[in-house]
């Protein structure tokens, strides 16, 4: 099926990120008394807004987490990714070809516009996504898995639901993309297909998307 739009998620999916992360979200966690593995980050937070932090911490301890955690856990990532953050090996490749068949993309992540950017500046993704092409959790306030974010990007870019398709790597994305009404595939570099079994098809190299979109 050919897509009227191509709804990147972002970290994970255009920028390499999701280790990087993690390994900082469990590290703080850790130091703050709320031990956690990489494992349990990745299982827990991959794909979601900061207040799923808060909220899932809240509900398993009682306490809430410090008032500047997300400004300390944000500049920690950025050092991290002014360091060592890559783009998701192909992803250039796939952008080159929607933009010559003219098919329309954007990236709709639970991060933060900065981490966004960010991540984009370092990795030169920013030439590919300019005003317009960026949404974040922070614009809806509900963030993955509810559908709201990728309903918004659509509604905003003028294509409905259903002649979108998105790419995602977490099972918190396949669930709102599904709650959307929208196909979406789940890329497996990261994330075992069986955690993404919602999703309309899987791949593990970035460059197989562009046969599965039709583009």
């Amino acid at each position: 099926m050919r897509y009227d739009l191509v709804i990147f998620d972002n970290d994970g999916v255009l920028v390499d990120s999701e280790p990087l992360s993690n390994r900082l979200l469990a590290a703080y966690l850790t130091e703050l008394g709320h031990p956690t593995t990489y494992e349990d980050s990745i299982r827990d937070y991959m794909g979601s807004a900061m207040h799923r932090v808060h909220d899932l911490l809240l509900e398993r301890t009682g306490q809430r987490l410090p008032e500047d955690f997300d400004t300390v856990f944000h500049r920690r990532v950025f050092a991290a990714f002014e360091r060592e953050l890559q783009p998701v090996d192909g992803v250039v490749d796939v952008l080159e070809k929607l933009a010559a068949d003219g098919v329309p993309y954007c990236v709709a992540s639970s991060g933060s516009h900065e981490r966004i950017r960010v991540g984009h500046r370092k990795t030169g993704l920013d030439g590919w996504f300019g005003e317009g092409r960026v949404f974040s959790s922070e614009d809806v306030g509900r963030g993955k898995p509810a559908p709201d974010l990728f309903l918004y990007a659509a509604r905003t870019m003028g294509v409905p639901a259903e002649r979108c398709v998105v790419v995602e790597d977490s099972p918190l994305g396949v669930q709102a993309a599904v709650a959307a009404g929208m196909d979406v595939y789940g890329f497996t570099a990261m994330t075992p297909a069986d955690r993404l079994a919602r999703a309309t098809g899987h791949f593990t190299d970035m460059r197989e998307l562009v046969s599965l979109i039709a583009c």
